[in-house]
């Protein structure tokens, strides 16, 4: 009879060492999912990062990656632990939970925050970035990102077209006798800036602010969703496991005693 339950025991513990190896497993592929948000907000739309005078949007996606390459690190981490049954593995790995934890909710919140002061960042600093830094100075970086703004968006000046009257690059007859970039023409090509008329240009209500405005917020919800979701779930995971382990331990000292 000790030998049947001593057999059944062992089963029981190696069944719960190959649960926590899937939680583990589904710990690290939730890793890959926050890395990838990061990655995605900060390759994609770097250009429009450029356009912003806080440094926030960039700092929530940065910490993602982080916590990402940081999550996928301890599921592998967790893996070993689980398997070889060492203290010193497990003592960090929870330590690394906790850091990970803290580290997406701090994107969560710092993407909360920056969605409340997005209007009035962009109202206040888009239009002078728009009309001093366009083909000034060589910064090809804010020209690029303008060009790309106005014609992916189809709108034109921060407000209006009419705001690159006051453009720097117009100004000073840099332009080629263009009144807006080529890039606020529906049909782009070399030259069309210099023709005014609602059939060449874009004439869009509310201006690239209005259309870059709601394009930032759709991703800073993502991104605070992702962060503190993802913590959320991770919380519940990281309980669930604990369970698990003390299971584990609790069949372990059954199979001694036995």
């Amino acid at each position: 009879m000790g030998e049947y339950i001593e057999k059944h025991d062992t089963c029981g513990t190696i069944c719960l060492k190959y649960l926590l190896f899937i939680f583990n497993f589904f710990f690290w592929l939730a890793g890959g999912v926050v890395m990838a948000v990061g990655i995605w907000t900060l390759v994609e739309k770097s250009d429009y990062i450029s356009l912003l005078s806080s440094s926030t949007y960039a700092a929530a996606a940065y910490i993602l990656v982080v916590a990402g390459v940081i999550v996928m690190l301890t599921g592998i981490l967790g893996c070993c632990a689980t398997f070889k049954e060492k203290r010193n593995l497990l003592r960090v790995y929870f330590a690394l939970l906790l850091f990970i934890f803290v580290l997406e909710i701090l994107a969560g919140i710092l993407a909360y925050i920056y969605y409340q002061q997005l209007s009035d960042d962009l109202k206040t600093n888009l239009r002078v970035t728009m009309i001093e830094k366009y083909r000034v100075g060589g910064d090809t970086k804010i020209t690029k990102a303008v060009d790309k703004l106005q014609q992916e968006f189809r709108c034109c000046g921060s407000n209006n077209s009419k705001d690159w009257q006051e453009s720097e690059w117009v100004k000073a007859d840099k332009s080629g006798k263009r009144i807006v970039p080529d890039s606020c023409c529906k049909t782009m090509s070399t030259g069309c800036g210099k023709r005014d008329h609602p059939s060449n240009i874009y004439k869009v209500e509310g201006g690239c602010i209005t259309k870059l405005e709601g394009f930032i917020m759709a991703h800073l919800k993502i991104i605070g969703a992702v962060g503190i979701g993802i913590a959320c779930v991770q919380v519940g995971t990281q309980l669930t496991e604990t369970w698990i382990g003390s299971r584990k331990v609790w069949l372990n000292n059954r199979v001694r005693n036995a």
